[in-house]
């Protein structure tokens, strides 16, 4: 029997996964869906094979994480040369060793100071500003803009140039000239940008990727230096800032989750972990191409068939995580798959564990009366983009407060 796949989370709680899910993981034998792409496509919904399955070389990740949410998205078109996203096996090894250095843990921790300085600076203009404010417009988006613009060595103030572009790129429900047209420019924006780091060397990561190569002997074509800038300036922002702000609200609406937070900051690296595993925004999983007949439980996926690996499904898995549908900020988490895993596993993970940490040690710190503005049936969810989130998040608070920590 073949069911449509599940784009919709329930409307009863908002950080739920799709209801079907839970189904799925019943049976034995993975489920058969038909999908927006026009192909239908077995759904891996247990934590123990999508693990396994995700870094299994009988799958390509040729095709866009999301095509499968894609109304008739061209499932045959070539793989842009430079997509660490896309391409598989020896080329996306060197692009990924490469790239490796640049988001090791060691640098990563380098930036935790800067980064924490900017999570001040946008607080105390919040609160120079007054309340009510959308957290997403005034917080959540700017840090990750501010962190990736700094690392990728794009001016700040040209941010305009990607945001609204990336918004349009990350939705699923089909291609339009709007979004051809924000993707062509967004392409020629970073094309200049790469141009300009050729001529003039600095200290950024697209700089450190073109010497890197020449001193290898293999250097990054601009084809190549563009995909991976436009693919990390888009990742880097749209994912951590929809965690901040889902993350937010999501605590908001446990207050005693976030009491145990509010007294023992240090609890931050475990609450984001918890964090990633119980939102799992990127809530409609990776689609990958079976590339040679592969077993999954009872049956034999067909070289040339399709599988989405529910990474959502995986973090609910009760057979992994207790109690599964309920936040425990004091959970060991560490080992959900919010990233994603295998030789594809998100190569900027670091970087948004060391965000999200310094947010949520600071922000309820700095503003420990945070609620919302609106209640909280209000809220208005982005259900049609790669990444889930909430389109604004109204909130406010009450004054005195008290200075930086």
């Amino acid at each position: 029997m073949t069911e449509s796949f599940p784009v919709r989370r329930p409307s009863g709680c908002p950080f739920d996964p799709a209801q079907e899910y839970a189904a799925f993981r019943r049976t034995e034998a993975p489920a058969k869906v038909s999908t927006p792409a026009g192909v239908d496509a077995y759904v891996i919904s247990r934590y123990d094979d999508v693990r396994t399955l995700l870094r299994d070389s009988r799958l390509s990740s040729r095709l866009a994480p999301s095509d499968h949410v894609v109304p008739d998205a061209d499932l045959d078109r070539e793989v842009e040369s430079g997509s660490i996203l896309q391409v598989d096996g020896a080329a996306h090894k060197r692009l990924r060793r490469m790239l490796a250095t640049e988001f090791a843990v060691k640098r990563m921790e380098a930036m935790r100071p800067r980064i924490a300085s900017m999570i001040e600076e946008r607080i105390d203009a919040m609160l120079a500003g007054g309340g009510p404010v959308d957290l997403v417009q005034e917080f959540a988006l700017p840090i990750p803009s501010l962190v990736i613009c700094e690392l990728l060595g794009v001016p700040y103030a040209d941010r305009d140039e990607f945001q609204e572009r990336s918004a349009l790129l990350v939705r699923v429900d089909g291609w339009t000239d709007e979004i051809g047209r924000a993707s062509d420019e967004l392409n020629q924006y970073i094309v200049g940008l790469v141009l300009a780091k050729q001529a003039h060397r600095e200290d950024d990561l697209l700089s450190r990727l073109i010497t890197r190569g020449e001193d290898l002997g293999t250097p990054l074509s601009l084809e190549e230096l563009v995909t991976v800038g436009v693919t990390l300036l888009i990742a880097g922002h749209e994912t951590t800032a929809n965690m901040i702000a889902l993350s937010t609200l999501a605590l908001l609406a446990n207050p005693a989750q976030l009491d145990s937070l509010r007294a023992d900051p240090s609890l931050a690296p475990a609450a984001v972990e918890e964090l990633l595993r119980y939102l799992s925004v990127v809530h409609f999983g990776l689609f990958r191409y079976v590339t040679d007949d592969l077993p999954v439980g009872p049956l034999t996926i067909d070289a040339g068939g399709y599988l989405i690996a529910a990474l959502s499904s995986a973090n609910r898995d009760e057979s992994v995580f207790d109690d599964p549908d309920r936040l425990d900020l004091e959970r060991n988490a560490a080992a959900h798959l919010a990233f994603g895993f295998g030789p594809h596993q998100c190569i900027g993970q670091q970087l948004a564990r060391v965000e999200l940490q310094e947010v949520f040690t600071r922000l309820f710190a700095r503003i420990p009366t945070l609620r919302l503005a609106v209640p909280f049936e209000k809220i208005d969810y982005r259900e049609n983009t790669l990444v889930y989130g909430v389109t604004a998040l109204p909130v406010t608070w009450d004054d005195p407060l008290p200075t930086a920590i």
